[in-house]
């Protein structure tokens, strides 16, 4: 059975000069947003569907045009009805990076490479219209770990001193994140279009765009919780980017607190998006995030963190990459 069409859609776009166009519903993502592929004669588009009251795209307006003024790669907004919750996108084609690297791997580096020279092209920027990626902020996304994955797992734990070992963790890395840079917040293979050549990359699912410190994109992208980065390739990217950007000294400890602070909180959404949503496809995902976040743990910067696990989280789910689940 086909989507329907998103109520209100067919006069979008015979407004925005598309009537009669021939709408194919696409893959749905983890929310509440539909795409779907707009064609005519050889032309085609992408219609957002943004429902309100679950979605707004006033987000995904506001740091598209940002990111496009400035030269970075995002959909160009060919028409817009934020009330309705409907926005015309320039159409990237259906070459993602990971679908790519799966028939090419040869071109693995290349491609990686390519993603850290736009991230430092956005981090030489000046920081966009967004707010601030702050410790409350931090800590109410590393919290749905306690939230939802604990439960899940039938554990008790010590929700407080989780809390605030991980204030004290990524209170640290605060006055190196100001002024700031655009943090994209889901910089990751799949939300990454190669447009034509292996260095002409269009960006996607920005929306949640907030300033930050500039290693939180890079772990997204190369501690990917969808596609398996190894530790060789994460460790020459990283060196890359320090290169390209002349990241400091205290970027490595950095990069792990806010690769620990990502992977715990995946876990917690990926548990969230199969008890809420009813979406159980994401805890396949769960034990790659937790191998990430294990190696994450043994930075020294992290201290504090690694002591709760230990105290907290029983060995034998630990080693077993976050343990099973009763579907």
């Amino acid at each position: 059975m086909s989507e329907p069409v998103p109520e209100g859609a067919e006069a979008f776009l015979a407004k925005a000069g598309w009537a009669d166009a021939v709408i194919e519903p696409l893959a749905g993502d983890a929310s509440f947003r539909r795409y779907f592929r707009i064609r005519k004669n050889d032309a085609t588009a992408m219609l957002m569907d943004a429902p309100p009251p679950h979605e707004d795209p006033t987000p995904f307006l506001r740091a598209a045009k940002w990111l496009d003024a400035n030269n970075l790669r995002a959909p160009i907004i060919l028409a817009e009805d934020a009330a309705r919750g409907l926005v015309l996108i320039e159409d990237f084609g259906e070459t993602r990076m990971r679908e790519y690297l799966d028939q090419w791997p040869h071109d693995e580096r290349a491609v990686y490479a390519a993603a850290i020279d736009a991230l430092v092209a956005l981090h030489r920027l000046p920081p966009g219209p967004f707010t601030t990626y702050g410790i409350a902020e931090y800590l109410r996304e590393v919290r749905l770990f306690t939230e939802w994955y604990c439960p899940a797992q039938g554990l008790r734990v010590d929700a407080a001193g989780h809390d605030a070992a991980w204030e004290k963790v990524l209170s640290q890395l605060l006055p190196r994140q100001r002024p700031g840079v655009t943090v994209l917040r889901d910089y990751h293979a799949e939300n990454i279009m190669l447009l034509g050549s292996l260095h002409a990359q269009g960006l996607l699912d920005f929306q949640d765009a907030l300033v930050g410190h500039p290693a939180y994109d890079l772990v997204s992208l190369l501690q990917d919780a969808r596609r398996d980065v190894s530790t060789e390739l994460e460790t020459e990217m990283f060196d890359y980017y320090v290169a390209q950007s002349g990241a400091g000294t205290d970027f490595l400890a950095d990069y792990a607190r806010l690769g620990g602070q990502r992977n715990a909180k995946i876990i917690g959404i990926f548990v969230r998006l199969w008890k809420r949503d009813g979406k159980p496809r994401y805890l396949d995902y769960i034990p790659r995030v937790w191998t990430a976040l294990e190696r994450d743990l043994t930075h020294p910067a992290l201290e504090p963190v690694r002591a709760w696990f230990d105290a907290n989280i029983p060995a034998d789910l630990r080693a077993a990459g976050g343990g099973e689940f009763e579907r």
